[in-house]
């Protein structure tokens, strides 16, 4: 008899006392037929493991430690286990986003108050090298830099999308960096200027690899870009805002996704604690608000769906929970399930199979 799959959940989290944080290391889930979640493990890391990412084979596991300098590779055992492979120093300072290349051989990481993307080897064990490239994206005053909040792939793999925050002192923009596959080398392509003080944080592409919508943080709003990846230029088209227009107090936007399986985007709101959704008109792009559930907690700092995608799954950092809210397929709508599972501090949820 064939041994059936067993889905596991890798929780990031935030560790320090700066942060008022509570998290541990990497929380370890099994997920059952059912979609019950059990705590298998937590691997004890360097303080901060806030964003986690997989290798193309979902072999490996790499996580950077926010407000430091540094990133973490583990081999996943056959068990879901995490074996330490090592530490690497030196990335820019506050990595909070990392993505491995389409061929596995780089893995590229955006680090926040360094306002770079870095490019690093991936080694065969799963190791990494140095950089063999570090992009600056430099600020509008002198020592000043653009404040890099992602690095998001294109579906081709020849273009990281980069949305910089600015802060004052540097740009709030979409910079479209051209990735050289060969040698892990990158270069600007083109950028694209956003609202000022909006402060862009995360950008999502559609499946077809022609349209983008990013969250705008302080500016509490999705923008909708054509996205040409011959050229690798993204052209505005729409702005919506992420929060009712009845609600007139203060908002940090914070997460947004398009989902795979219809034509709906949604985005998450701290300070409001919501979660915004919307239709996606699938000849234009553009975008139409559908509505607004509360996240069921605090902070929803990080989503993501379900491994089936009939869930969207909403980390509440500061209410230490992870909530889950079944998608009509139809509609897009969120309908809360009730399901709570209990994490300290979580700031990223990933999934694989074993």
């Amino acid at each position: 008899m064939e041994n059936k799959k067993v889905t596991y959940a890798y929780i990031g989290c935030r560790t320090t006392e700066k942060r008022n944080a509570r998290g541990k290391g990497i929380s370890c889930y099994t997920i059952d037929e059912r979609g019950v979640w059990k705590l298998k493990n937590i691997t004890k890391t360097m303080d901060n493991p806030s964003y986690l990412a997989f290798d193309r084979t979902e072999q490996f596991l790499y996580t950077v430690h926010g407000d430091f300098h540094e990133v973490s590779a583990f081999r996943i055992e056959e068990n879901g286990n995490l074996t330490f492979l090592q530490t690497l120093h030196g990335i820019g300072q506050n990595p909070v986003h990392l993505v491995p290349s389409l061929d596995n051989r780089f893995l590229f990481v955006a680090s926040l108050q360094g306002g770079c993307v870095a490019s690093l080897p991936r080694r065969e064990d799963g190791t990494l090298g140095d950089p063999v490239w570090v992009e600056h994206l430099e600020g509008c005053v002198e020592g000043g830099v653009s404040h890099a909040h992602q690095c998001l792939l294109d579906h081709t793999g020849n273009f990281l999308l980069v949305p910089t925050q600015g802060r004052k002192v540097g740009y709030e923009r979409v910079w479209v960096l051209k990735v050289d596959q060969a040698t892990g080398k990158l270069s600007r392509a083109s950028w694209v200027e956003a609202r000022t003080y909006a402060e862009p944080r995360h950008i999502a592409l559609t499946e077809d690899n022609k349209r983008a919508y990013l969250v705008n943080e302080k500016g509490n709003a999705v923008t909708f870009y054509d996205f040409d990846d011959a050229a690798g230029v993204l052209t505005p088209r729409q702005i919506k805002t992420t929060l009712p227009d009845t609600y007139t107090g203060q908002g940090q936007a914070s997460a947004v996704l398009v989902y795979p399986e219809g034509p709906f985007v949604y985005a998450s709101n701290r300070i409001h604690e919501s979660l915004a959704s919307y239709r996606v008109d699938e000849a234009t792009g553009y975008l139409h608000p559908t509505g607004f559930v509360s996240c069921q907690g605090l902070t929803p700092r990080f989503m993501t769906f379900s491994p089936d995608n009939r869930q969207l799954v909403v980390a509440n950092e500061d209410s230490d929970t992870l909530k889950f809210f079944a998608i009509d397929p139809d509609t897009g709508l969120l309908d809360y399930t009730g399901v709570t599972v209990p994490t300290e501090s979580p700031t990223c949820v990933i999934f694989c199979s074993r």
